[in-house]
């Protein structure tokens, strides 16, 4: 499975983890794994440690998760991307709308 997601004790926190590709193959794998809750957490953590490539289908993916939490109320956070990753977020000012680390 390419994409991983964990909910906390509380319902509190979502992570969902990329492994591989983060591309638009991961398009359904990835809205499913929100989308399937019962309710919106409070936090989601989208973690990129083991994503091997990341392409603009991936940030549209990233828009609709922020859309679906809350658009600018959100708390929607990038963790754990490598340098390349990075700076593509950079480039396209998801820095602005993401907190990424």
């Amino acid at each position: 499975m390419s994409v991983v997601t964990e909910i906390s004790p509380d319902g509190q926190k979502l992570t969902i983890s990329i492994r591989g590709r983060f591309d638009f193959g991961r398009h359904q794998e990835f809205r499913e794994s929100y989308e399937r809750l019962n309710r919106t957490p409070e936090s989601i953590v989208v973690d990129l440690k083991e994503a091997t490539y990341l392409d603009s289908s991936a940030l549209g993916m990233l828009l609709l998760l922020r859309d679906h939490a809350g658009g600018d109320n959100a708390d929607v956070r990038v963790i754990n991307s490598n340098s390349d990753v990075r700076k593509i977020l950079a480039i396209s000012n998801f820095d602005k709308l993401f907190d990424i680390s």
